[in-house]
């Protein structure tokens, strides 16, 4: 098997459970784990590496670097910095509360590794998603379609979970996803949403769900989880971990396999460099291979535009765009 090295930067809550995925899948015979905070990133990767005395891990090389580090990485996950800022209980925290703080993060940790490389595959889970994503990918020269959001991985897994919860099936079974923000901005393309082939105008008819399908509705419910998660626990970390490791397995084993990340848009819905969102894209080993302009329906294309000009003004605020 090829020898791979993945980077981890960043290993606060979400990092480290992207390293602990890691660990467990077999793909990468090297992990370096970058923290601005060396002592914890020393302290994870120790951690991590006492398991591979254990019988079903695999012996990976992990210890803590820095920078350096990355120039021979084949993926590098950035999770760096403050995942979500709670500013009161009742209140839905937004991740665009983010963007001072992170828009400085992005650039210091995008600086970092370009100093060493431009050939790893990026993919950034850093909040604000679609912001941190548009920086990193327009300020410092990287190869197009190298650098991506993990985006709406996780989003259309919620709504997966909540169409199939409602119609007692495995999500497996269902086909669909949101475009759009990683946020409160973001839509389920209920146009091409089905089960194993049933469309929307079917479903309540064949599976006969708790509730009937209501776009408004269950667009909300795939939001409001979110942050049913974080006024529970504090932040979410697990399932975005996980997106994020599907992901690095697309690019290393060029699976090219079709999902919803985030890319800066060239051309694609009327948008040309001016705005990066969640839209379907092949990821293989070169990143995003392509990027899939699906048609949506009027209501879609009206949630879409929306999304963007949302994104647009935060990412404005982070002294970036056009």
């Amino acid at each position: 098997m090829k020898q791979r090295k993945l980077a981890i930067v960043g290993v606060g809550h979400v990092g480290s459970y992207v390293l602990a995925d890691a660990m467990k899948t077999n793909l990468f015979s090297e992990i370096v784990v970058i923290d601005k905070d060396h002592d914890v990133a020393h302290g994870e990767a120790l951690d991590q590496a006492h398991a591979t005395a254990l019988t079903y891990m695999a012996n990976t090389d992990v210890y803590a670097g820095d920078y350096q580090d990355t120039q021979d990485a084949d993926v590098i996950i950035i999770a760096a910095g403050p995942s979500v800022i709670v500013t009161d209980k009742n209140e839905k925290p937004d991740r665009a509360l983010l963007t001072d703080v992170n828009s400085k993060v992005i650039r210091e940790v995008m600086e970092g590794i370009t100093t060493y490389t431009k050939d790893a595959i990026i993919i950034v889970i850093t909040n604000p998603l679609d912001t941190i994503t548009y920086i990193a990918e327009n300020e410092f020269g990287y190869p197009k379609g190298s650098i991506f959001g993990t985006g709406t991985m996780l989003d259309s897994a919620r709504l997966r979970h909540a169409v199939a919860s409602n119609y007692n099936v495995d999500p497996k079974s269902v086909t669909g996803y949101m475009m759009g923000e990683h946020g409160m901005t973001a839509f389920p393309v209920f146009s091409r949403l089905n089960i194993q082939g049933f469309g929307e105008k079917e479903l309540d008819h064949v599976f006969q769900g708790k509730e009937v399908l209501n776009r408004e509705v269950f667009g909300q419910k795939v939001v409001d989880t979110a942050y049913d998660v974080i006024t529970s626990k504090g932040w979410t970390n697990a399932a975005i971990a996980q997106a994020a490791i599907t992901l690095a397995k697309a690019v290393v084993m060029d699976e090219r396999s079709v999902y919803p990340v985030c890319t800066t848009l060239h051309g694609q819905y009327g948008y040309n460099g001016d705005v990066a969102l969640s839209m379907p894209c092949i990821i293989g080993k070169n990143g995003v291979e392509k990027q899939l302009e699906i048609e949506l329906d009027e209501e879609e294309m009206d949630l879409l535009h929306a999304s963007a000009k949302y994104i647009q003004e935060t990412i404005k605020e982070a002294g970036t765009g056009k």
